[in-house]
């Protein structure tokens, strides 16, 4: 639709696609490098107690993307929101090495160990903020929240069966509050179905792109009149 962030804010997958779209891979880039990523297996296994897997290869995949591994090499600016656990409270990175923010960021507490940083103990971002739209207020006119986490009632008995899927329906179910108490910071709010996806669905990566995109379509109406609108403001200001 032409529309062009000046800024980015996201946590857990949200900051690796935000990354490197920032960086300047266009979405179609972005789905081939998650469909071609192994983020789970054998050789991620770990023997750190604060979690089973490493994030060595979707670390490895950053390295490779993006150009330099730093905020300010980015082509849009961009907030990726992590957890200390050791403080208990949310941190938000904007500057200095972006790969170790974007990790941190993605650690789903158990199944990814913590990152450590100094003093600190980083984990997924999502536990305290999940719906990071705090950095945005004040500096875009226009906010567009992408919500993937949406939580559906009435889940088959046959879904817990698998450990990792209790474990994700606890994560969400404790996260999704927040993020729905920030509808209102939002001028469009696009809330995408992916409840039959697990978060680690990588080999369903372009089901998932399709969803996204086509939900944000329905919107289209809505986010055309937003742009309009900010272009007429934009014009005005430049008069003023």
């Amino acid at each position: 639709m032409g529309i062009k962030p000046y800024a980015i804010a996201g946590t857990s997958a949200g900051a690796i696609v935000g990354a490197l779209y920032a960086a300047g891979k266009k979405p179609h880039e972005i789905l081939e490098l998650f469909k071609d990523s192994k983020l789970f297996g054998w050789s991620t296994l770990t023997r750190e107690k604060t979690g089973f897997f490493s994030m060595d290869s979707m670390k490895e995949l950053l390295n490779e993307a993006l150009e330099k591994n730093d905020f300010a090499a980015l082509k849009v600016k961009l907030f990726v929101a992590s957890t200390d656990l050791v403080e208990g409270k949310s941190i938000i990175f904007s500057n200095g090495k972006l790969v170790e923010a974007v990790i941190a960021s993605a650690s789903v507490p158990v199944v990814f160990h913590a990152v450590k940083s100094g003093e600190k103990m980083l984990v997924d971002g999502g536990i305290l903020n999940n719906f990071p739209v705090e950095p945005l207020s004040g500096i875009c006119d226009v906010i567009i929240g992408s919500f993937v986490n949406k939580i559906e009632k009435g889940v088959s008995h046959n879904y817990f069966l698998e450990s990792f899927n209790v474990l994700e329906r606890c994560f969400h179910l404790a996260i999704s509050n927040s993020a729905y108490s920030k509808v209102n910071n939002c001028d469009v709010f696009i809330e995408v179905p992916l409840s039959e996806f697990s978060m680690f669905d990588l080999k369903r990566a372009k089901e998932i792109f399709d969803i996204g995109y086509n939900t944000a379509l329905l919107h289209k109406e809505k986010l055309l009149q937003l742009k309009e609108d900010s272009c007429v403001t934009a014009i005005e200001k430049g008069i003023n």
